[in-house]
Order: C-alpha cells, then sequence, then structure tokens
C-alpha cells in the first residue's frame, strides 16, 4: 500500500474518529472485566506534525492545530485534548497520537490491546511507540486476519477498531464482512468502523452493507460533511459507524461532529449522529 498516516494525522477525520474512541473507552473501562481492543490498521502511533508528510499538506495544522487553540472547544475532546498534550509533555502541539496510543493510554491492568499494522516500517515505530508497556501486542499482521482470529469469545468484553485507508475497492466491502465475522464469534461486540464520504453513492452502499452484517444489533452513526459531495476524489467527510454503541457516548459524539463541521467545513456543512 501506498497509504500513509502521517500526510493526514490530526486531521478532521482524525478529531472525529478519537474524540469518539475516547468516549468508547472511557465507558468500557468503566464497566467490571478485562476489555480486549483489537485495532486492525493500527499505523505508525505517533506521528511528527512538523515533518515533512504533515507540513506538505497542512492537515493537521487545520485540524488538531485548529481544536488545541480554540479554548470554548466542546467537552467532548476534553480526551482527545488531553491525550494529544500527554505526547507533547504538555508543552507545543509537535506530535499526534495516533489510536494505538490512545487506546494504550485508556487501557487499565489487565486490560489488552492487539494492534496489527502490515507495513514494515510503520510496524517498527509503533512497535517502538508502544515498547514496554503491560498487555500490549504490536503485531507486523494483517489486521483483517488477525481481528477474527485473536477476538476472544462471547461473553468476554471486546473492542474493535477497523479503521483502514480504503485504498483498495474491497475494503468498503471487507469491513462489514469483518462486522459480521466478530459478532458471529462474540454477539456483544462492540465495533467502530471509519469510512470517508466521497461521493453519496458508496457511502450508502457501505451503510447497507453494514446493517446486513450487523443484524439485530444497534448501530450509531456520526458523520460529518465538510462540503458538497460534487468531487468523488476528495474526502468530503467522514464517518464512524459503532456497532453495540455505549449509552452515553452518542451526545459527546454529537458535539464533536457539530464542531468539527462548524469550525473547519464549509458554508452548509454538516455533522450529525443517527441510529441506523
Amino acid at each position: 500500500m501506498n497509504y500513509r498516516h502521517a500526510f493526514h494525522a490530526g486531521n478532521f477525520a482524525d478529531l472525529i474518529k478519537h474524540a469518539v474512541l475516547t468516549h468508547l473507552l472511557d465507558a468500557l473501562t468503566a464497566e467490571l472485566g478485562a476489555l480486549t481492543v483489537i485495532d486492525t490498521h493500527a499505523g505508525a502511533g505517533i506521528y511528527d506534525l512538523a515533518g515533512e508528510e504533515a507540513r506538505r499538506t497542512g492537515e493537521g495544522a487545520a485540524g488538531i492545530g485548529r481544536l488545541m487553540a480554540d479554548d470554548a472547544a466542546p467537552a467532548a475532546f476534553a480526551g482527545l485534548r488531553a491525550a494529544v498534550a500527554a505526547v507533547n509533555g504538555g508543552g507545543g502541539l509537535r506530535r499526534y497520537p495516533g489510536s494505538p496510543l490512545i487506546i494504550a493510554g485508556a487501557l487499565r491492568p489487565g486490560d489488552r490491546l492487539i494492534a496489527c499494522e502490515l507495513r514494515a516500517d510503520d510496524h517498527a515505530a509503533l512497535a517502538r511507540a508502544l515498547a514496554r508497556r503491560a498487555g500490549i501486542e504490536a503485531l507486523n499482521a494483517d489486521g483483517w486476519q488477525t481481528a477474527p482470529a485473536r477476538a476472544p469469545a462471547a461473553a468476554m468484553r471486546l473492542l474493535v477498531l477497523i479503521d483502514p485507508p480504503y485504498e483498495k475497492r474491497d475494503d468498503g466491502a471487507r469491513a462489514p464482512a469483518l462486522c459480521a465475522d466478530l459478532l458471529g464469534r462474540n454477539r456483544g461486540a462492540v465495533i467502530a468502523i471509519w469510512a470517508p464520504i466521497k461521493d453519496l453513492a458508496s457511502f450508502d452502499a457501505l451503510l447497507v452493507r453494514l446493517r446486513d452484517a450487523a443484524g439485530a444489533a444497534p448501530i450509531l452513526l456520526t458523520e460529518v460533511r465538510l462540503r458538497p459531495l460534487d468531487d468523488p476524489t476528495a474526502l468530503n467527510g467522514c464517518a464512524l459507524m459503532v456497532i453495540n454503541p455505549p449509552e452515553r457516548i452518542e451526545a459527546p459524539a454529537a458535539e464533536a461532529a457539530a464542531w468539527v463541521a462548524r469550525a473547519l467545513g464549509e458554508a452548509g456543512a454538516t455533522g450529525r449522529t443517527s441510529r441506523l
């Protein structure tokens, strides 16, 4: 794959994904019983916002840079802002934590993280970022295959983050198929699926597949559209779908989506949550 998240770290899509992720982790770690988290496309773990890749696109400055500078940003971002401050030592904004670092920082003794990254150089960076942390595995492995193989059986608590780059044409079909497989093994699994919104037809097709895969399980959709969907090659918006969502995440997810649309979108941008 050619995709490198270093070009996009801290962009508006990360703000949605990671804000909701912090609330998922808060809700699930507040409950009794060990939690297993599987991150199927973990990336490098931490990103240099002053590096060449980030500076070339400017997406981090336009996303997390704007958020961290907004003293009136909603409480929905408190967990994400804390995670960003932690990796920067409380100083300026130089580094951005990827999902595996955010997850690792929320886990309790006895919880587990299985972070999968197929690209060798990103895996090496991920392994360094997660080194010497108890209960955490950084695997140089295919997350599509590892997630069902390592998912604990029914009655065990499980959170899976599915966050592919959608470079391959079949990623939009593989994500729902993986959800169906995971739910077949563990009906109570909480599954978060990130997706880009480029054109309406592709996005609607993904939602239909996810509803079919989830069966009777509830799905919470958090969606941001920053601009009209009239250029199918552009990242016009993004969505995070959560199967079996904890009740307490809906309000902060809506708050985060509304801020991103208002602060970072064009005129007419929208951010909302809904139940599928």
